[in-house]
């Protein structure tokens, strides 16, 4: 499968979506039943459906006092896309992100590795 540019946008606009609702429907919406979400350097692994909702579940705090999230998308390669973003949050302080996802047939992600280094 060859992603568009608006298949990203769309898949981003969910993440966003569901990040900021942490609704399990959201979260599902994204990830495939086998999907696995890894990010670094909070050495974080989970696989499958339910290990990502409840792991997004657990991260809601993160969010108090609100945040922003700014994204460009660096590169598509086939089924797999890399975009750079800046997590802006109140509470928590800045991070870059670097995302690297890669999506089955009917959209929804199979492996998504994140990096987050916290800037001043």
């Amino acid at each position: 499968m060859n992603i568009s540019e608006q298949r990203v946008t769309d898949w981003v606009d969910g993440y966003l979506k569901a990040w900021r609702s942490t609704d399990e429907k959201d979260i599902a919406a994204l990830f495939a039943d086998d999907g696995e979400s890894h990010e670094w350097p909070y050495q974080t692994d989970w696989i499958g459906l339910d290990a990502i909702v409840r792991g997004w579940r657990s991260r809601a705090a993160w969010q108090e006092g609100g945040w922003t999230f700014t994204w460009e998308l660096l590169a598509i390669n086939g089924d797999t896309f890399a975009v750079k973003g800046t997590g802006a949050y109140r509470e928590l302080g800045n991070f870059d992100n670097l995302w690297v996802v890669t999506l089955n047939d009917a959209g929804k992600c199979t492996v998504m590795r994140m990096w987050n280094n916290e800037t001043k």
